[in-house]
């Protein structure tokens, strides 16, 4: 049977994608919360944070010295201890360490300099797969709703500019393989995925930031859906974290926009009243 969580969900605050500040994180939920939950469901919340793991073994694949987000479930010294072990043709138990992550990391060593293929989409690719197993059906199908997203609108874009579509497609689902192999100008999907004539809709918007605002309004709008009678669950849990997630990164991304904006006007008047060069 599993767990509920009465006072733990009733305590979370309500949260908006138009929410400017927020009062807890994403690393508050760490420190603060996953400890009170059950083993079985640290295993389920531990799939959320892996996305920034991914990141890390990244950076740190490319540079040992690298900063790492630190809200992955591991460390530096962790990631830089397992990357060691498997490029010395170790192994590293399953219990310790996700098998997608070691196999992606042997491959990346493995992989001869002048290979074309993109790391990025090969660990996205094991990373679906992986969670896609978790057991959990709404985990499950958050993990694939995602992965059709992404492709699909890859799809949309390698027709357009008539790249492969094949090559650029991940994953090994009904809908990739439909992607990868219809020449039907909707892929035979229209009645497959609920959201494909939306998606449509957003591949034609051309200016990027509403256009990530659409996709995130769509991802919200189904989870809000998914989990409408999981009440004090682990589901209701896992998509707060994913609509955290969300909001912290628009913050950011605003902030950091006010601050491009802001050395562009800086930059415009410098030019306009010709201020030397050593004030600048």
């Amino acid at each position: 049977m599993s767990s509920k969580y009465y006072y733990l969900v009733a305590g979370l605050p309500e949260l908006s994608l138009e929410d400017s500040k927020l009062s807890y994180t994403v690393a508050d939920f760490k420190t603060e919360i996953y400890n009170g939950l059950s083993a079985s469901d640290r295993k389920l919340i531990d799939l959320f944070y892996l996305k920034f793991d991914n990141a890390n073994v990244l950076k740190l694949l490319k540079d040992k010295e690298a900063e790492i987000d630190k809200r992955g479930n591991y460390s530096a010294e962790e990631l830089t201890e397992y990357i060691s072990v498997l490029r010395e043709g170790g192994e590293i138990s399953p219990k310790e360490f996700p098998v997608y992550l070691s196999t992606f990391i042997t491959d990346y060593l493995n992989t001869p300099a002048e290979s074309t293929t993109l790391h990025e989409d090969h660990l996205a690719a094991l990373y679906y797969e992986y969670a896609m197993k978790c057991g959990n059906k709404f985990v499950s199908a958050w993990f694939e709703f995602n992965l059709n997203i992404n492709n699909i609108l890859v799809a949309f874009t390698s027709r357009k500019f008539k790249w492969d579509i094949a090559s650029n497609v991940v994953g090994n689902t009904e809908v990739c393989e439909a992607l990868r192999t219809s020449s039907a100008r909707d892929f035979g999907l229209s009645g497959e995925v609920d959201v494909f004539e939306s998606l449509v809709k957003i591949s034609e918007i051309t200016e990027l930031v509403e256009r990530e605002k659409k996709l995130d309004a769509l991802r919200w709008n189904w989870m809000e859906d998914a989990i409408f009678f999981d009440y004090f669950t682990i589901e209701r849990i896992f998509a707060f974290l994913l609509k955290l997630e969300m909001i912290e990164r628009w913050i950011s991304l605003d902030k950091e926009r006010g601050n491009q904006l802001f050395r562009s006007i800086i930059e415009s008047l410098k030019n306009e009243v010709q201020i030397p060069a050593e004030f600048r």
